[in-house]
């Protein structure tokens, strides 16, 4: 799923990280991390065929515009995958960062993919 993930980001914003980027990463740019998940077992203690995670998506950019545009591809991308189950989990936090100057749109999904 990780790999669909990033492989579909990238469709939005060519820099796409896990969990961080890298210090003086152009701009604008993605990160994504996992947040945990529903884990589910049948009665016979087995798991099914897919999983869940709860996935936070992050864009920054130096503008608040950018940001929220970018983050609402990347919902309407995420929620159009032809294998993956995307719900979003609320609206994008808007943020500002201070030290680097770069204005934030977070997001989070609920993901079910292939286990």
């Amino acid at each position: 799923m990780e790999a669909d993930l990033n492989t579909l980001l990238k469709t939005i914003c060519p820099r796409v990280f896990p969990d961080v980027a890298p210090s003086g990463t152009a701009r604008p740019f993605m990160t994504w991390q996992a947040l945990g998940g529903e884990s589910l077992r049948f009665v016979d203690n087995t798991a099914p065929d897919k999983r869940n995670t709860y996935m936070q998506v992050s864009v920054y950019s130096t503008t608040r515009a950018e940001s929220l545009s970018l983050i609402r591809s990347a919902e309407a991308a995420l929620c159009a995958h032809p294998t993956l189950i995307v719900k979003p989990q609320g609206e994008p936090i808007s943020t500002y960062e201070d030290d680097t100057q770069l204005y934030g749109a977070i997001q989070r999904f609920s993901i079910w993919a292939a286990r």
